[in-house]
């Protein structure tokens, strides 16, 4: 497969990079969310352009709870947007690597509804090395990069933040 690394839909791919690594490079939980609903924005317009539904299903709601964990930290919110995602699936995956986004998303709603700090932060990591297997298997070149990064990126935040703590602790 030849992959033409300007296209319109490789260049929004480089827009979420860019979004996405900002979003990783974040200590504020606040901030964090913020930057992550620009970067699935700009997601949900590189996957559509790739032609591919589920990631752009998938991503919609990844920028709606984005959004709506900036205002509630609800259980029951985060239940309901879980259950959308897999309502999402039900209706679009035609094959087992349409789930990965997906699965991706279930777990980064209840990371950014249930969870704070390093915590919030290793359970987006591991929806991040879902996002990267999706990527590859869907050819996106600017999806893919950035979800390395992120993960270097959100790792060496996470030992950052871990560090602060032990440094914070009284002996």
């Amino acid at each position: 497969m030849s992959l033409d690394w300007f296209a319109p839909a490789q260049c929004v791919g480089y827009i979420a990079f860019v979004l996405g690594v900002a979003c990783a490079l974040q200590k504020d939980d606040r901030r964090f969310k913020l930057f992550m609903a620009g970067e699935c924005l700009a997601y949900i317009v590189h996957f559509a352009l790739l032609g591919n539904p589920t990631p752009v299903a998938s991503t919609t709601m990844s920028l709606l709870r984005s959004v709506l964990a900036l205002y509630t930290r609800s259980m029951w919110v985060a239940v309901g947007v879980v259950a959308m995602n897999l309502a999402l699936g039900l209706t679009l995956a035609t094959r087992m690597t349409d789930w990965l986004p997906l699965g991706a998303s279930c777990i980064g709603t209840l990371a950014l509804f249930l969870l704070r700090g390093v915590p919030m932060r290793l359970a987006m990591l591991c929806g991040t090395f879902l996002w990267i297997a999706n990527n590859i298997i869907a050819g996106s070149i600017g999806g893919t990069a950035l979800e390395i990064v992120m993960a270097v990126v959100n790792g060496t935040t996470i030992w950052r933040m871990a560090r602060a703590a032990r440094v914070a602790q009284p002996a």
